[in-house]
């Protein structure tokens, strides 16, 4: 791929191209601060296209041919129509608080009704069902519905504070720059703090994706390479990715700081793959996915 010159401290970007194909290659992926450790610099690549996006929508456009690659929810690997290749180049993680994936209910979580949960989340929403079932027993009658919610939408219509819901799945930037009132909801879960309670494990929440018959298109694989050089680049420089990007996202610089360096994980390690693995096993056991699909991942012997 060519690249046009970086604004940002000087990273030398040689050129790599798309062999197999004349087309520019498109990415998607979301717009949060937590992907830009993965995706910045992405857009000064002359032939390569990202398209930003809801997590809960990536698989979509994957499926449509809308997109090469995707930063897919992992959910949505085992509950694709068609087969993905997943590519351990770059995931969205943590081991241990996530931070931006948390629960907010005004009564103790024993005694939720309903859960009202982001229309933006697909592995959030299967993630509370397994911390439901195993770390509250809510399964069954006992497992309170969820119901799909547009935070953004509820707000901009006025909602009083007797208006908002006993209890709240938020995901993303919205959880620190928009956090419901505070004073309402006493009662919080972090989903990433759970999960490592649970299972001694990092938690995965999403990974680089393609079509199971895209997989060993040269194109992928020179797009993998590319994704792979980009993460390690922005992880030397994650600094300076803070103090640009964190402030438009109405994150406070020491808070996004410590969100990105300390508390995420980028990097498809032994660990992620075990905890990949885990994920898939206690959904099934949950009863979130019928049946499982093996994990498959694109040049196994680099994960």
């Amino acid at each position: 791929m060519t690249s046009q010159s970086e604004t940002a401290p000087s990273i030398d970007q040689t050129g790599l191209c798309l062999s197999d194909s004349p087309a520019p290659l498109r990415l998607g992926c979301v717009s949060y601060l937590n992907t830009l450790p993965l995706i910045e610099g992405l857009a000064k690549l002359r032939d390569l296209r990202l398209t930003l996006t809801a997590p809960s929508r990536l698989v979509n456009l994957l499926l449509a041919r809308e997109v090469d690659l995707a930063l897919v929810s992992l959910i949505d690997y085992q509950r694709s129509p068609e087969p993905l290749v997943m590519l351990p180049v770059g995931m969205i993680g943590c081991d241990g608080p996530t931070l931006t994936v948390r629960l907010f209910s005004r009564v103790p979580i024993e005694r939720l009704s309903a859960i009202h949960a982001d229309t933006d989340s697909h592995t959030s929403i299967a993630l509370l069902r397994i911390i439901l079932a195993r770390r509250f027993a809510m399964t069954g009658r006992r497992l309170p519905p969820i119901i799909d919610f547009d935070v953004d939408a509820h707000r901009a219509s006025g909602a009083r504070n007797a208006d908002w819901p006993q209890a709240m799945l938020l995901i993303g930037d919205k959880v620190i720059a928009d956090a419901p009132p505070a004073s309402l909801y006493p009662h919080q879960l972090d989903l990433g703090t759970e999960w490592k309670t649970l299972t001694g494990l990092p938690f995965v929440y999403a990974v680089w994706m393609c079509r199971a018959e895209d997989a060993e298109r040269p194109a992928i694989a020179t797009a993998a390479s590319v994704l792979d050089r980009q993460r390690r680049r922005n992880a030397v420089r994650l600094s300076w990715i803070v103090d640009a990007r964190a402030p438009v996202r109405g994150w406070p610089a020491d808070e996004a700081r410590h969100y990105l360096s300390d508390l995420l994980r980028f990097e498809v390690d032994s660990a992620a793959v075990a905890a990949i693995d885990r994920f898939f096993e206690l959904a099934v056991d949950c009863g979130i996915i019928a049946d499982r699909r093996p994990a498959r991942w694109a040049g196994e012997a680099s994960v």
